[in-house]
């Protein structure tokens, strides 16, 4: 599943757009490199972004579509979003 895809669905980032500026910011990275918008993301990959002057990392659990739509959250493990 593409990075900016993956933030949308599992609600990390609220809309795409959003997702792909931030990717083409260099805000985010995965497993520690600088990451584009169409990064293909796997299980176990582990995402950090940059938000202001904090950092959020979260562990790719899951790349099911269907399981996004029922919940979101089972996407991933450790990001902590106010």
């Amino acid at each position: 599943m593409r990075l900016d895809k993956f933030l949308k669905l599992s609600r990390i980032i609220k809309r795409r757009t959003v997702a792909n500026q931030v990717c083409d910011g260099g805000r985010v990275k995965v497993n520690g490199k600088s990451a584009k918008p169409a990064h293909t993301l796997k299980e176990g990959d582990i995402i950090t972004i940059a938000f202001g002057d904090r950092e959020i990392s979260a562990r790719v659990l899951s790349v099911d579509e269907k399981l996004a739509r029922k919940d979101p959250k089972a996407l991933y493990e450790g990001a902590e979003l106010d």
